[in-house]
């Protein structure tokens, strides 16, 4: 949007991110998301209301639709295979499943102040989801219909997977000081997912895993020192993985990786939680395999079956999150079924089950 090098933009981002999170940790990324938030939620909101009431709307959004592609307004989908158009369903509505699989997400319930606050916030949350994804969907669907005509391939005119939407949208209908604000509206959807996987990384490293395991008896001002050192090396180790990729696969850039990284944490942590809280049965090594089996089937599906003649192109509609979900499941079931979890440890989750229902 701003005509900056791919590189340098990250370069920047990258340094401004590490900064705060560096000086105010947890803190400074809960504070710095809720004002990004806010300004992701109104904008995204708004945007659609501007850009309609901009346009000519001629004969309204379905017969605009219909004039670049009729299949487009297809309810079941544009393929002539039955098997594709519902492949490609199920592609697009489970990318819902990510959500409780992201630990971004599901850490701000386990800071929450106490469990009243948790119902205020599921309803927060699925109203902003609501409200803010419908806005997008639209905002791409008037793009489609101002941007497009009849016969055009729409990614040679609105970017790789319609990742220019956006800045064609508030350029064309908006006003200089208000694109301004959108520019820094797309910055902070990037750099609230930056800072919240960032922080949760360290904690794990540094909390989870240094002092639970090597050092209980570390004092907190040693672990701040630590979790600084990861996230700095954690950081730094990103950016890398940033350039080669520009380096090496160009076109796979903002919305490519967003989609795979999103895919990978939820086929690995969404399974997880969702057979922790429903099935006792479920193990340590069982869940152990569920992560692995999900992390793994999302590299397969991605790079070993999206390739294949015969299956390939269901594979590409359908994307690699539900199939993943699924095999991160079974194995989590199989697994648990071959070596179910120790009798104390049942009853334990029994007790807290128990005393959760008195409170």
């Amino acid at each position: 949007m701003l005509g900056i090098d791919y590189r340098l933009g990250a370069l920047i981002g990258f340094f401004i991110v590490l900064a705060y999170i560096f000086i105010g940790g947890f803190v400074a990324a809960v504070w710095s998301d809720l004002f990004q938030g806010l300004l992701m939620f109104f904008g995204l909101v708004l945007l659609p209301v501007f850009a309609w009431f901009s346009m000519d709307h001629g004969a309204g959004i379905t017969e605009g639709l219909n004039a670049i592609d009729p299949t487009l307004t297809q309810i079941m989908g544009r393929s002539t295979d039955g098997w594709m158009n519902l492949f490609t369903i199920l592609g697009f509505s489970m990318i819902g499943l990510g959500f409780l699989g992201s630990p971004q997400v599901y850490v701000r319930f386990m800071s929450i102040k106490n469990e009243k606050e948790i119902d205020k916030g599921k309803w927060v949350a699925t109203t902003f989801t609501l409200l803010t994804d419908a806005a997008a969907v639209t905002i791409g669907i008037l793009a489609r219909i101002y941007f497009t005509t009849k016969g055009q391939n729409p990614e040679a005119i609105l970017g790789n997977n319609g990742e220019d939407v956006l800045s064609m949208i508030t350029e064309s209908f908006l006003p200089t000081i208000i694109v301004a604000i959108f520019i820094a509206i797309v910055l902070s959807a990037i750099m609230s997912t930056i800072d919240s996987l960032l922080i949760l990384a360290s904690s794990a490293i540094t909390r989870d895993f240094y002092q639970k395991i090597f050092r209980p008896d570390i004092k907190d001002e040693s672990l701040t020192k630590i979790s600084r050192v990861s996230t700095v090396i954690m950081a730094f180790t990103a950016l890398i993985i940033a350039m080669i990729m520009n380096y090496v696969s160009p076109d796979r850039q903002v919305f490519w990786v967003i989609i795979f990284g999103w895919s990978g944490i939820a086929a690995t942590f969404c399974p997880v939680i969702i057979l922790s809280l429903f099935w006792k049965g479920y193990s340590e090594k069982g869940a152990i395999a569920s992560m692995i089996s999900g992390f793994i089937s999302v590299i397969l599906f991605n790079f070993v079956f999206k390739e294949m003649e015969s299956i390939g192109a269901y594979f590409i509609a359908l994307d690699v999150l539900f199939p993943s979900f699924a095999v991160a499941m079974i194995v989590g079931v199989l697994i648990s079924k071959k070596y179910p979890p120790k009798a104390e440890a049942i009853k334990m989750i029994e007790e807290i089950d128990a005393n959760s229902q008195e409170k």
